[in-house]
């Protein structure tokens, strides 16, 4: 059975690719068939896997744009087991390019729909924003949202702007999406305000924050400069022991 889990959260910096990208190579890491979309602009997760973002031929722009052919634009990294669909800076104009389309917020639904039955997990990278593309993703998450929370306060004013958003996706479009869990990330023990938001967020979503928190971490920051997710930049690392974590959770979670 495939899960097809969209991150997302309209605030930048709080960790959404990274968990993406290690969540990914994580649960690759343990013999699922994973493949990551990347449906940002800024093709972020693409360049975090070592892939040019300038020299892609083909990705989640043509996909959007109804391109039938999107199989043949789907990245193998055989060290990783991991699959990606790329993105470029062209994507940027699929927002504008959709936007007298019909049925537009469905085209990643309907593109990714065929590579289903290919994969154990489907993770899909959004861009920090609340555009088409967004919500695309949002679309196309059957399985749920994971939602990436940094722990700092402005995160938390975010968080409550994502909820209506969510929430008017359910009412308008889509009455089945549901946050799959948050994802509590760049944590510090040190400090008494990450302590308050992980209790603070917890009450915005009783039961649905994942018990992996990941920490603060100098070599999680480090591997996206080397193409690399941190089970293979650092597998030692408290980052890698944490992402680790989370992907038995999920995975765990997932088989009960």
């Amino acid at each position: 059975m495939t899960r097809i889990y969209t991150l997302v959260n309209q605030k930048g910096g709080v960790g959404k690719t990274t968990t993406t990208i290690n969540l990914g190579a994580y649960l690759a890491q343990k013999g699922q068939r994973v493949l990551v979309v990347d449906l940002d602009p800024q093709a972020n997760a693409t360049s975090c896997l070592g892939v040019d973002k300038l020299s892609v031929q083909g990705g989640t722009y043509e996909a959007l744009l109804g391109d039938s052919n999107i199989i043949s634009y789907v990245l193998f990294n055989e060290r990783l087991k991991l699959s990606l669909l790329p993105s470029s800076p062209s994507l940027a104009g699929a927002e504008v390019e959709l936007v007298d389309e019909t049925a537009r917020e469905l085209r990643l639904r309907n593109a990714i729909g065929p590579l289903a039955d290919k994969y154990d997990y489907i993770l899909i990278d959004c861009p920090p924003s609340l555009g088409l593309l967004t919500l695309n993703g949002l679309m196309a998450a059957v399985d749920g949202i994971i939602v990436p929370v940094q722990c700092e306060y402005l995160a938390l004013e975010g968080l409550g702007q994502l909820t209506q958003t969510i929430e008017r996706v359910r009412s308008l479009l889509f009455p089945e999406l549901r946050v799959r869990g948050v994802v509590l990330t760049m944590f510090d023990s040190r400090t008494n305000l990450a302590n308050d938001v992980v209790a603070e967020v917890g009450k915005h979503f009783p039961d649905q924050v994942f018990k992996s928190i990941i920490p603060r971490s100098i070599r999680i920051a480090e591997a996206p400069s080397y193409g690399l997710p941190i089970s293979v930049y650092a597998p030692s690392s408290v980052g890698a022991q944490a992402y680790d974590a989370l992907a038995n959770e999920l995975l765990k979670s997932d088989q009960n």
